[in-house]
């Protein structure tokens, strides 16, 4: 490959790169959001993961409306990735925009329609970016590729968190605990800019559009495409769906769990460094898979699955220290690396190995984090869920699309449609939190808020034994994939 096709090729994979980061600081300034509608709209805790339902359920209808439009027209093929993706910017940027109107009229409605817009245009450049970052280069590294990107999610959704933190309730001697919707605008019109100048980029830029080299994709209108003759697809959408409700609903409802008197009564300004560890432990675990995108010697790839961890929980806590928060409990927390990188090592690069590890791993994070008697200690037992789920984004696709062939594209927009998890289960578990108000005594000795773990406990178990089943489908069909580490969406 010429420098210049090998600079194209970097260009192509940077611009990519600030798409992910995007996606990652939107999912996270959700989480500073739900806290803080919640208590200017005085809503229930039901009422306020509406916010997650907005954003996530978009995904699910962006995906069916382009899917639907693709069974007419391929649209990939007639406007390619660049046109497509900038499309997708695009809409994000004025969904962003209208956050000015709904701070100004201060409607919770007109908020969701903001967030809802926001989340249709990521939803279209999750349909191009995912399929993207693997095609633009070897199919070998084309996972790891994604993992590498997913790395760079992960620390969009660290900083997102501290950064939005920092706009509404400032920092040091000149942090307030009240907050004016007014404070909303300015963040989301320059994320709005952002997006705009990200598209222009994309657009005008001499980025190489694969879908050139896609030509020869067979095009029979009359083929058929069945999903029930896919078990890893339904049984991976079903993933999808269970992974990203899971990922978003530990954390969605983790603010409430802090303000309860079980955990110390945390107000809505001190909520920030806990999702910033939410989130950077998911930043953690896709840094330590994106070692394997370099070409290194066993030994070097050992020391780095140790070293960039520890530089990734650095930049958690340097972060932090610089938005004047207190972090000193957090330092407890490699304790938890520790044992993540350990599972790292015994899943190796095995998809199905690593899925059911991390599962189970998961589900027992959660178990102890039910059945702590210390809260100080059982809060990082539900934070850590993020290391663990870190890894399974591209290990469940991957399972998902194996064998699909000319297929993939379609079981590609299926399989992001179930990104609507992550609106649909924060809404169980913030209906079983809301249990507290007419049931004061809690159940089992803890309060239903802190019971209310024990969704993502369920979402763990499924995810542990789709890894664990799955190769078991691949292998009867005669398919001998897969490899993957780390990842994000």
């Amino acid at each position: 490959m010429s420098s210049e096709n090998v600079q194209t090729k970097w260009g192509q994979f940077i611009s990519l790169i600030i798409v992910f980061f995007f996606w990652g600081f939107v999912g996270s300034a959700n989480d500073i959001l739900i806290p803080v509608f919640k208590k200017v709209f005085t809503l229930s805790q039901v009422q306020s993961q509406l916010v997650a339902w907005a954003f996530y359920a978009a995904y699910f209808v962006g995906s069916i409306i382009f899917f639907i439009v693709s069974l007419k027209v391929d649209v990939l093929q007639k406007y390619g990735y660049k046109r497509t993706l900038s499309a997708g910017l695009i809409l994000s940027a004025v969904g962003s925009f209208l956050f000015v109107p709904a701070a100004t009229i201060q409607s919770f409605p007109f908020f969701l329609t903001a967030l809802f817009t926001v989340g249709l245009g990521f939803s279209i450049q999750q349909i191009v970016a995912n399929p993207l970052a693997i095609k633009m280069g070897s199919p070998e590294t084309g996972a790891h590729r994604l993992t590498l990107a997913g790395g760079i999610n992960s620390f969009g959704t660290t900083i997102g968190a501290i950064l939005l933190g920092i706009a509404l309730f400032g920092m040091g001697d000149n942090k307030k605990t009240a907050l004016s919707l007014e404070d909303i605008k300015l963040p989301f019109i320059i994320l709005g800019l952002a997006f705009i100048a990200v598209a222009v980029f994309m657009n005008f830029s001499k980025i190489e559009d694969p879908v050139k080299e896609e030509e020869a994709i067979i095009k029979d209108k009359h083929s058929s495409f069945n999903i029930l003759d896919y078990p890893q697809l339904y049984l991976g959408m079903l993933g999808i769906f269970i992974y990203v409700g899971t990922e978003v609903t530990i954390i969605s409802n983790l603010p409430a769990l802090l303000h309860t008197h079980e955990f110390g009564n945390v107000l809505e300004d001190a909520v920030a460094p806990f999702i910033a560890l939410y989130w950077g432990s998911l930043m953690i675990g896709r840094w330590n898979g994106g070692v394997n995108v370099f070409n290194t010697s066993n030994l070097v790839n050992t020391a780095l699955k140790f070293i960039v961890p520890a530089l990734a929980f650095g930049v958690i806590i340097g972060a932090n220290i610089f938005a004047a928060h207190d972090v000193s409990s957090f330092y407890i927390y490699p304790i938890w690396i520790l044992l993540f990188i350990a599972v790292s090592f015994v899943g190796g690069k095995n998809a199905g190995k690593t899925l059911m590890l991390f599962g189970i791993s998961g589900l027992t994070m959660m178990v102890l984090g039910l059945a702590w008697p210390n809260p100080e200690i059982a809060k990082f037992f539900f934070i850590s869920g993020g290391l663990f789920l870190s890894i399974m984004w591209p290990s469940i696709f991957d399972l998902a699309i194996a064998g699909l062939g000319k297929n993939t594209g379609k079981a590609s927009s299926f399989l992001i449609m179930m990104i609507l998890g992550g609106g649909v289960i924060p809404l169980v578990q913030g209906s079983i939190c809301d249990l507290d108000a007419t049931n004061p005594n809690g159940i089992f000795g803890i309060t239903y808020t802190h019971f209310s773990y024990i969704v993502p406990l369920i979402g763990f178990a499924y995810l542990g034994f789709y890894g664990f089943y799955c190769p078991k489908i691949l292998k009867k069909q005669g398919i001998s994939h897969v490899q993957s580490e780390g990842g994000g969406h």
